[in-house]
């Protein structure tokens, strides 16, 4: 009997002489074999993280007809594509073939046309109930640090990304306003909300540049539950943001804004530069709520407000001022508060692994629903290499801080060939997935305290022109140096 694969699912034996299987049976085999399958061997890693399930053949509809690229396997090359940066629909066509090809199948066309249709196909409430899964087993993961005093550390803060420049990205998400038309690209606007403890990206808001990050925080308020405490910029460090969240139960840690003028002469004292306060709300409604969202908001709040020393060797001392909601002084103390809110600052390393190592600072995708698809996988494929440095920090008794993100990416990519080409049985597998965890636990990053490094470019960039108008309108001019000029001898 032919075996039955997960990504042809109309192609089979009959069964003679046995009853009918249930449409259960057929589904628990096919996430069987898709676990199995040679091109999709990083189940063997992804498989406890990701819902499999969701990805299968439907019994009507969009995703019902048998396809060269069917839901799962669009779903995985998509996947295999965003892992690898600067990866281009070609090679997904051509590691396909070679999968149809060793099984002695019809081999698809070589255009990426039915490829880069699957990906329209697929829907994106499928990748989004995929993320928010993915995103709930890592949340809930054990990390090396755990949760401070019990409870879930969240953390904050915004960015953008650029896509390339069609008429409809632009009608989406338009370039800045300082630019001229055509000379600039699309820039949606993000703001994350990452696991302090896993690094694990849990949700978004997005938006176009003019939105304020405010703004795009509000829709993120009702994915906070009791007890969270949440750590942000002084841009979030406004009234409403802070009520909005105290009313959900979650306490908040924030540099004060800086405009807010502080006066340590009044309130309670806690201690030095350390008092508690009372805030009004301001008459002044904010533009971020609307008039319902104001007036449900509490008309005072209590606060505490103190000043923290930050000593980093070979830094200069610098003095933070901070708002939190954390009034009690003998559970939180003023050093550990500013002990907690310096880590923060690992949002940063954050956005720099999915921004700058997963190549997401610049989508690829034409039409804005193609870049929110690829925003999702982004997504996906980062928390899928989170949740590896998660099961290695705990396999090995390793620090989850000191694993390097793209040292484990680039471990992956190097190791996905053997893991595509192991056909041995589930048990070799496994041992080859110990080989590559021990890998990567043996190069932990290296302890720097003392290191510096401002944010400046050596190499200095090709002299090329800028674009002050668009390329269509743009006139090739000789170059000043090597202009066309006749010569002294032809003159003659």
């Amino acid at each position: 009997m032919a075996n039955l694969t997960p990504f042809l699912p109309g192609i089979s034996t009959k069964l003679c002489g046995r009853a009918p299987r249930s449409e259960q049976d057929k589904l628990r085999d096919e996430i069987e074999r898709l676990r199995r399958s040679s091109l999709t061997r990083l189940c063997e890693l992804f498989g406890p993280w990701l819902p499999l399930e969701i990805f299968q053949p439907t019994a009507r509809g969009l995703n019902s007809r048998e396809r060269a690229f069917p839901l799962s396997l669009t779903f995985w090359g998509f996947l295999c594509q965003v892992l690898d940066p600067g990866s281009p629909c070609r090679e997904v066509v051509r590691k396909v073939q070679g999968w149809y090809a060793r099984r002695d199948h019809q081999i698809p066309e070589s255009g990426t046309g039915a490829y880069c249709r699957a990906r329209k196909r697929l829907p994106l409430e499928l990748l989004h109930q995929a993320h928010e899964k993915l995103a709930a087993k890592l949340a809930a993961a054990p990390a090396d640090s755990g949760p401070w005093k019990n409870r879930r550390l969240l953390v904050i803060d915004g960015t953008g990304v650029s896509m390339p420049d069609t008429p409809k990205n632009q009608q989406a998400y338009p370039q800045p306003s300082t630019q001229k038309p055509g000379c600039g690209f699309p820039v949606m606007k993000l703001v994350g909300v990452f696991c302090l403890q896993t690094g694990a990206l849990l949700r978004w808001a997005k938006g176009t540049l003019v939105e304020h990050e405010c703004r795009l925080f509000q829709r993120l308020i009702e994915f906070f539950v009791p007890g969270d405490i949440v750590l942000a910029d002084r841009g979030f460090g406004g009234y409403g943001q802070l009520a909005a969240l105290k009313q959900r139960g979650v306490d908040s840690v924030m540099l004060i804004h800086q405009r807010r003028k502080v006066d340590w002469r009044k309130g309670r004292k806690l201690g030095r530069r350390d008092r508690l306060v009372c805030w009004q709300r301001p008459p002044r409604q904010s533009k971020v709520f609307s008039e319902i969202e104001w007036l449900a908001l509490p008309e005072e709040l209590n606060l505490r407000i103190l000043r923290v020393e930050v000593n980093v060797a070979g830094f200069r001392t610098q003095h933070l001022t901070l708002v939190t909601t954390l009034l009690d002084p003998e559970l939180h103390s003023a050093q550990e508060l500013g002990d907690l809110y310096f880590r923060r600052w690992l949002v940063e390393v954050f956005f720099r692994d999915i921004k700058t190592t997963m190549a997401m600072d610049i989508l690829r995708c034409k039409s804005p629903d193609m870049i929110h698809k690829e925003l999702v996988m982004h997504a996906i494929a980062y928390n899928l290499i989170r949740a590896i440095m998660v099961d290695i920090a705990t396999s090995y008794q390793v620090s989850l801080q000191r694993l390097s993100f793209k040292g484990t990416l680039d471990a992956l990519r190097q190791w996905q060939p053997l893991f595509e080409a192991d056909r041995k049985g589930v048990r070799t597998s496994r041992k080859m997935i110990g080989h590559f965890y021990q890998t990567v636990a043996a190069d932990p990053l290296i302890l720097r305290p003392e290191r510096s490094e401002p944010r400046a470019v050596k190499r200095r960039p090709k002299n090329y022109r800028l674009m002050t108008k668009p390329r269509h309108e743009m006139v090739v001019e000789p170059n000043r140096k090597y202009s066309q000029k006749p010569s002294k001898k032809a003159l003659k």
